[in-house]
């Protein structure tokens, strides 16, 4: 081991220890002032609970089981005067909390203080640290934000009742963390980026809204042709605004049993104000209109009407559901289905600068000689999923030629991938 090794062995030992004195002289402190990795050490959060059971407790065993910490190692830590140690429990811990800080800052703890809230909240305005707690905490990942608590939630919503039970197996739950998704990693119409913004304002001041009974916002509909990020951007502010998304494609909701359609309609939205605040994501919205043309069935059609009647009666600010529909054909949508929605967001095919932007971000971590102002301006017509299809296959057309630059010919080889598709797609 080397002695770099070892002290940053050290260094990840004594942020456990430091965490756990501070945070249990300090009772206003949470699960959320936790930093994952300390998360994970303490097992708190087990079982989706957002308490935190105090003591926090610091053993050599859990040090050699979670960190793969080795005896030397150990040893090197309770070798410190300000560590104690009791050989019953074989607990470590600091008697002396304002000598382990000073040693902390010394050997070079300032970056895992910026990282960890606990660590900031005590660090703050001592020594010179620079570190902010209010910063640090707003930037350390949220627990709510897990699919460990976002799956004991779903859990104990549908324990004991089968109208939950069949509601869940109808949807895609996905949990903040788990969305892969940004909008930093996204290319936004400044419209879109508007409505971004407004949502989280609403979030922000819901108790202000429902005080003055402002309740008609938070349903939006998201219409544009396919590939141009109406799922992209719902699934990216899941993340932004921290609410699980719940994905519905509304072909799936019908049942063969066509009796239970209005049924699991309700039971759908039911769940969602349960799992509140939650982004409800219908994928496929113009079904409704083709059942209300086309479909005969007086079963179906009262299926639809349970829909719309359910979209009338959600609130963002009043139950805590963002709803957000999608549609490729917002033509065939008649007035019934539009006026349920309080906002229209467009999603065009991109123009020649969107198209270069989206190319520079999709290509921001690949190495690659490319013009891209030139191959915006030979891509016209293609969606942000083209462009994208257009990067992979490149990328896959150098990695087949055990490369990791991509070259011209592999971008060109990727734009024909992309156009031979649409050619089969539309026939022509």
């Amino acid at each position: 081991m080397t002695s770099d090794t070892g002290t940053r062995e050290v260094l990840a030992i004594m942020e456990l220890l430091l965490t756990a004195e501070i945070f249990n002289r300090n009772e206003d402190l949470g699960i959320n002032d936790l930093h994952p990795r300390c998360r994970e050490f303490f097992s708190a959060g087990s079982g989706g609970s957002t308490e935190v059971k105090r003591p926090l407790i610091v053993s050599e065993g859990a040090i050699k089981k979670v960190l793969g910490s080795t005896d030397a190692v150990c040893q090197a830590v309770r070798a410190n005067p300000f560590v104690g140690y009791d050989e019953f429990g074989q607990r470590l811990s600091l008697p002396s909390l304002d000598a382990a800080a000073t040693w902390f800052l010394k050997k070079g703890g300032e970056e895992r203080v910026g990282e960890n809230p606990v660590l900031a909240y005590f660090f703050e305005g001592r020594d010179g640290t620079a570190a902010r707690y209010q910063d640090v905490r707003a930037k350390n990942p949220r627990f709510e934000d897990t699919k460990e608590y976002m799956e004991a939630k779903v859990s104990r919503l549908i324990a004991g009742s089968e109208e939950m039970r069949e509601a869940r197996d109808l949807i895609i739950i996905s949990a903040p963390d788990e969305v892969e998704f940004t909008l930093a990693k996204l290319v936004c119409t400044p419209r879109q980026e508007e409505i971004i913004k407004k949502i989280g304002v609403a979030l922000e001041h819901r108790d202000f809204l429902k005080q003055h009974r402002i309740y008609e916002f938070g349903r939006l509909l998201f219409v544009g042709p396919p590939g141009t990020g109406k799922t992209s951007l719902a699934l990216a502010m899941s993340r932004e605004l921290h609410m699980p998304v719940l994905e519905v494609r509304l072909a799936m909701v019908t049942s063969q049993y066509l009796g239970e359609t209005s049924k699991n309609i309700d039971r759908i939205f039911d769940l969602a104000k349960k799992l509140a605040p939650c982004i409800l994501f219908i994928d496929e919205f113009d079904f409704v209109a083709k059942t209300r043309v086309s479909d005969d069935h007086g079963a179906m059609k009262r299926a639809v009407n349970m829909l719309l009647k359910n979209i009338d009666q959600i609130s963002f600010v009043k139950n805590g559901v963002l709803l957000i529909g999608a549609t490729n054909h917002p033509r065939i949508l008649d007035e019934a289905a539009w006026r349920r929605f309080d906002e229209v967001v467009e999603f065009p095919l991109p123009d020649r600068a969107m198209r270069q932007a989206i190319l520079e971000k999709v290509a921001a971590t690949i190495e690659c000689d490319c013009d891209f102002a030139d191959l915006a301006g030979r891509t016209e017509g293609f969606s942000g999923s083209d462009l994208r299809m257009m990067m992979k296959e490149a990328v896959m057309s150098a990695l087949m030629e055990d490369r990791h630059r991509v070259d011209p010919v592999d971008i060109e080889q990727g734009l024909l991938r992309v156009e031979e598709r649409n050619v089969i797609r539309t026939g022509r």
